[in-house]
């Protein structure tokens, strides 16, 4: 029995040697998806990923001044490109892990109609929207006002979000009636769960094709090539399906 209970102890401490943690920023509108991820992650590998949110074009300019992430999870193709293009990133590691759906939301379940018809109609006092400088979502949203040729009518109505977790949080209180956020927010069981929304055609927007990448501070590190296999996943995937995403 003793022995036993050696061999148990030693085998246990290999596998936390052979353990790891990877400083991971993410994007804000995946913070649902990837919170279930990382504890399937680390169930499943040992390994640990520690979750940092924001805005993606925030993320850049912390990653470009040395910040210490090892993987980035952003809201667009474009950043990760351009951390690869300047060094700051592994060459080969970036992939498309999820494609966003927008979505005009109020937590009125009258205000927002399934056509998005309000948006000319008016009747709001203010619209929120995630920064367009730092977030690709809120560029999204401003792509979809000027299509519908509302921007300009709106504009003086905007309270801007840093980023879209903090747009969800103004809607949700109230301090702007509607806003665009990403699906994944409000999604409940396949379908907008409270509240009022309509899910915006895709036409009206340019693709939100989510990217993935290894960043140069994360080439060495084992956790951090075993987060994106991982993603890449049927477990994983079946999580970011679950969230309103489209998988590439």
């Amino acid at each position: 029995m003793k022995r036993l209970s050696t061999l148990i102890l030693s085998l246990l401490a290999i596998a936390t040697a052979h353990a790891d943690e990877v400083q991971v920023a993410v994007a804000a509108n995946f913070t649902g998806p990837m919170q279930v991820i990382s504890v399937l992650f680390e169930r499943d590998t040992g390994h640990k990923a520690n979750l940092s949110f924001g805005a993606t074009g925030k993320f850049y300019a912390q990653i470009t001044n040395g910040a210490p992430f090892e993987v980035f999870l952003a809201a667009d193709n474009k950043t990760p490109a351009k951390l690869l293009k300047e060094g700051h990133a592994v060459a080969g590691t970036a992939f498309t892990y999820a494609i966003g759906t927008l979505v005009l939301w109020s937590a009125d379940a009258k205000l927002v109609d399934a056509k998005g018809e309000v948006l000319k109609k008016g009747g709001f006092k203010h619209l929120s929207l995630a920064n367009p400088k730092t977030a690709p979502y809120g560029t999204a949203g401003l792509q979809v006002m000027n299509k519908l040729g509302v921007a300009d009518s709106i504009k003086p109505l905007i309270v801007q979000g840093e980023n879209i977790s903090q747009t969800h949080q103004f809607i949700s209180t109230g301090a702007a009636e509607l806003g665009f956020v990403a699906y994944s927010q409000v999604i409940k069981n396949g379908a907008i769960g409270s509240g009022s929304g309509w899910i915006v055609p895709a036409n009206l927007y340019d693709p939100i094709r989510q990217n993935a990448v290894i960043l140069d501070k994360g080439k060495d590190k084992p956790a951090a090539v075993a987060l994106m296999n991982y993603l890449k996943g049927e477990k994983a995937q079946a999580v970011i399906k679950s969230f309103g995403y489209e998988l590439r």
